[in-house]
């Protein structure tokens, strides 16, 4: 069975039906109902090893009970149950255990957008050609998951949800998560970091079924948009989390003097969302001093009291933050004097295209002790590459450079380090240039862009005064005449 084919099939049934309109609808309607196919999966095989296991599913709403049968419910018998049954009980769902409340959380915001029954029951019989309790199906579908993951890129303002998953990996390998502690996204999106930890210590640490529950209880995150939640959710159970630890909420809504000791962890990663701004009153929740509405700084803010002592972290940020002035030098300020920000990976553009072309930049620090020096990495385009896109996205293997150099490093072409009191001295500016690159024939397309615009403007003020001159020089001799 050729899965990329099955959920191409089913997107173009989906295209068919009125009530669904662009991709973040097609896949939103798309994973609630792979959802409820790879929970019921899931459960008959926790069945078959505990006899007592008992599902946190009413009665009659299990996916094999109404969705399995390919002659089953079609129609408007079909539209009635799913949008006057199943919805509602399971939006309503009492959360008496930890299984009750995800399934609410993820039904939650979730809808039924397709309005014809018959195409429903096309898609849903597409979906039961997928056995997720089969391993090389549920190998196969993790790639083509994170393809429609991917996919939000080019789905409007649901491009903020996704980082790539070769981001993702390279900073988790960089942070080197170990079974037992604690690892935390605040503003997880579709869940792509806590997948890379999971993966991560698996592949690692995990020999036992008792380390695979002390790895499932130390991954959680916090994710305030309803659409990521639900990919995220379904995103953690493909990679063999029964009971992803996914919160429904938004991290900042709460006041950042509640946090204490007990909401600390040992790590965190993450991609908070930048360049926009947070709802009214937001900023009330934080200290007056860093009190700001752009999501980012208070992030930033946050995660350094979220840190354990000598806890480690690794976010993206975009280089606004870096040489931004104001309230963002005295969050700089804070975070160089209580934490050691021993490394910057600075991106190129284009990373996270087509959804944004702005640099961006992996910060790595460790809490607990002043910065002394940053070390810089600026990670190259690829030979023959002007800026990334959705066709030439940026490969795993491109940073085994940044690999190689991590563990042994040394200022070369692409590496340099910039001593604390330099940075004091430039106000916390942390935008700090290559004084080593070698010139070559990769220049940022935004560059480009920008000399083009001014060559452009430059052309049209010459011709402007051209035109002046020329009809001053008509009315001249229309007045000698």
């Amino acid at each position: 069975m050729n899965l990329t084919t099955t959920i191409k099939s089913i997107q173009d049934i989906m295209r068919k039906d009125a009530g669904v309109d662009g991709d973040a609808q097609r896949i939103g309607q798309l994973v609630w109902l792979l959802f409820l196919k790879i929970f019921d999966d899931r459960e008959q095989e926790l069945a078959l090893i505990d006899p007592h296991y008992r599902s946190p599913m009413p009665e009659g709403l299990a996916w094999h009970q109404w969705a399995i049968n390919r002659e089953g419910i079609t129609g408007e018998e079909l539209l009635n149950f799913v949008n006057n049954q199943l919805f509602p009980q399971l939006k309503n769902l009492a959360a008496t255990n930890q299984a009750k409340a995800m399934i609410q959380s993820v039904f939650e915001d979730a809808y039924n957008y397709m309005k014809n029954g018959t195409l429903l029951r096309q898609v849903i019989n597409k979906i039961n050609e997928i056995d997720f309790n089969r391993s090389a199906d549920r190998h196969l579908f993790n790639d083509v998951y994170e393809k429609l993951l991917s996919d939000l890129q080019a789905a409007g303002n649901a491009g903020e949800y996704y980082t790539p998953r070769t981001v993702t990996q390279f900073m988790i390998e960089m942070l080197k998560p170990r079974l037992g502690e604690s690892l935390l996204d605040p503003a997880a999106g579709t869940g792509g970091f806590l997948v890379s930890a999971v993966e991560y210590i698996r592949r690692n640490d995990v020999h036992t079924p008792s380390d695979l529950e002390t790895l499932q209880a130390n991954i959680r995150g916090i994710e305030k948009k309803p659409l990521p939640h639900l990919l995220g959710i379904t995103n953690l159970i493909l990679h063999g989390i029964n009971l992803p630890n996914l919160q429904h909420a938004n991290t900042l809504a709460r006041s950042y003097s509640s946090y204490g000791v007990d909401d600390q962890v040992d790590i965190i990663a993450t991609n908070p969302p930048f360049g926009g701004q947070e709802e009214d009153g937001i900023e009330n929740n934080f200290p007056e001093l860093f009190r700001t509405r752009e999501t980012a700084d208070l992030f930033l803010v946050l995660i350094m009291r979220l840190l354990k002592p000598n806890g480690r972290a690794a976010l993206i940020l975009p280089d606004g933050t870096l040489f931004g002035e104001g309230i963002k030098t005295r969050i700089k300020e804070e975070l160089l004097k209580n934490c050691n920000l021993h490394t910057i990976v600075r991106l190129p553009n284009g990373v996270f295209n087509p959804y944004t072309g702005i640099k961006t930049n992996l910060l790595f620090f460790e809490k607990g002790q002043p910065t002394q020096e940053i070390w810089y990495y600026e990670h190259p385009y690829p030979a023959g590459y002007k800026s990334y896109s959705k066709t030439k996205p940026i490969r795993l293997e491109e940073f085994e450079p940044e690999r190689a150099w991590w563990i042994n490093r040394q200022t070369n072409q692409f590496a340099w380090k910039v001593d604390i009191a330099d940075i004091r001295a430039n106000n916390f500016n942390l935008d700090w240039k290559n004084p080593n690159r070698q010139a070559d024939a990769q220049t940022d397309p935004y560059q480009l862009l920008a000399e083009y615009q001014a060559a452009t403007a430059s052309a049209a003020q010459t011709r402007a005064s051209l035109k002046a001159e020329l009809v001053a020089a008509l009315q001249a001799l229309l007045e000698l005449a």
